[in-house]
């Protein structure tokens, strides 16, 4: 496994399961933007990381995430993902549910100097929006 996929897995399993949010600092660059299409603007530095990281730890007090695939090419890592948690907090507005939710994602990490620089992320949002109930099912023909 390359070394970069060995930095962005140990980010997931520290701070996305096993909820050390300190890992961050180590992990992700100073000058770290995260993009997010589920956030107003772009995530910033270690701090912004953990911010975000603590929304969904707040709202998921359970969550875990699995790493399903890793591809990694020159400084990028694709990773193809899944988290799931019981919704037990408020998220973005959004009042405990009490109910399960799996959400599959893919994460771009760039990496420089040994650290995650950039990120881009997609996650079926819409999807966990369905599961929390805040959006209808979509209706099919």
């Amino acid at each position: 496994m390359s070394a970069n996929k060995e930095i962005v897995r140990h980010l997931i399993d520290e701070v996305w399961t096993n909820r050390n949010l300190a890992a961050a600092d180590e992990l992700v660059a100073a000058g770290y933007v995260g993009h997010d299409p589920t956030q107003p603007e772009p995530i910033q530095g270690p701090e912004g990381f953990k911010q975000f990281a603590a929304m969904y730890q707040a709202a998921f007090h359970d969550a875990a995430v699995t790493i399903d695939d890793q591809i990694a090419e020159g400084d990028l890592v694709v990773t193809r993902w899944t988290g799931r948690g019981t919704h037990s907090g408020e998220l973005m507005g959004i009042a405990p549910t009490g109910k399960e939710v799996t959400v599959s994602g893919i994460t771009i990490s760039r990496l420089a100097d040994g650290k995650i620089a950039e990120e881009w992320e997609l996650m079926d949002a819409l999807g966990m929006l369905v599961q929390l109930g805040a959006v209808p099912q979509p209706v099919t023909a």
